[in-house]
């Protein structure tokens, strides 16, 4: 197993270099496999879309909360760390243009030293997406195509370059560097639905469902591991991630958990403005989990 700690969002610090920077460096140091940024460009201060994490439709961080941009977050902490992992969760894939999104992506993976994965998902609130200039109700589609260019700028095509024409983008003879240390960022796919799942199996290395448990969870992997094996991938090289509470989550539990598939367990934490508790917090669900 696995384990991740989310950075703590919700205590509004994200944005501090002060606090995220050695929370970073001592969650690296306690031994997590990865730290997890998430993404909102924007958030409506009225929105009508439904959120669908929480039965009051409404997402539980303050419309005027710090969450910063994710990708220049793990930059910045790509510079304070040495082996943790960096990874989103998620990338609200609507709101970026994939030629740009490719560069920027290689570019974090190759200053980290390899170290960056990415768990893209389609968004939920379209007030968001259609401030980013996406059309919201095609955003399934374009993020299938957003994927194939991101690996095809990847991909070494030297010395033609990469060309690509589909129905949202188009490019020829187009060179990207630098290139990602593996030829790849891996990408997860996250979200609650049907076709995230068939979206994990067809494109993604793995899965990250939110907000499901249970035969709902369980009817999610049987349907990605299906999609895999229809598109003639290997269902078993496709990881499973799940969410649990940093000051909650005990070997037994992980022991369950893993039992339902699950490959990697993504920390949240207890919101605090206070450094060294939050730190504390690591130190103790490190040393319970047997972390070096």
């Amino acid at each position: 197993m696995k384990y991740a700690v989310l950075a703590p969002v919700a205590a509004g610090v994200t944005a501090d270099p002060a606090w995220i920077g050695p929370y970073a460096e001592h969650a690296d140091a306690c031994g997590f496999e990865s730290i997890v940024a998430v993404e909102h460009a924007v958030v409506a201060s009225r929105y009508d879309s439904v959120y669908p994490y929480d039965a009051s439709g409404k997402m539980e961080l303050a419309d005027d909360l710090d969450i910063p941009d994710p990708l220049d977050l793990l930059a910045y902490l790509a510079g304070r760390t040495s082996r943790i992992g960096l990874a989103t969760g998620v990338l609200v894939l609507p709101n970026h243009h994939p030629v740009v999104l490719a560069k920027r992506l290689a570019t974090i993976d190759a200053l980290a030293g390899g170290r960056l994965r990415v768990t893209v998902g389609m968004g939920w609130m379209r007030e968001e997406i259609e401030a980013c200039g996406a059309d919201f109700d095609t955003r399934g589609r374009r993020a299938d195509e957003q994927i194939a260019v991101l690996r095809a700028l990847w991909a070494d095509t030297a010395p033609e370059g990469a060309t690509h024409e589909g129905e949202f983008f188009g490019f020829r003879n187009a060179m990207s560097y630098p290139k990602p240390v593996r030829g790849d960022v891996p990408i997860h796919i996250g979200g609650h639905s049907k076709a995230a799942a068939r979206r994990a199996g067809r494109l993604g290395q793995g899965l990250q469902p939110l907000g499901v448990a249970g035969d709902e969870l369980q009817a999610l992997v049987k349907l990605m591991r299906e999609e895999a094996e229809q598109a003639n991938r290997d269902p078993d090289a496709l990881q499973l991630t799940l969410g649990h509470s940093l000051a909650k989550v005990t070997p037994e539990k992980a022991e369950r958990l893993a039992a339902q598939g699950a490959d990697r367990l993504v920390l949240r934490a207890t919101p605090t403005r206070d450094l060294n508790e939050a730190k504390d917090e690591l130190s103790a669900c490190a040393e319970r989990l047997g972390l070096a």
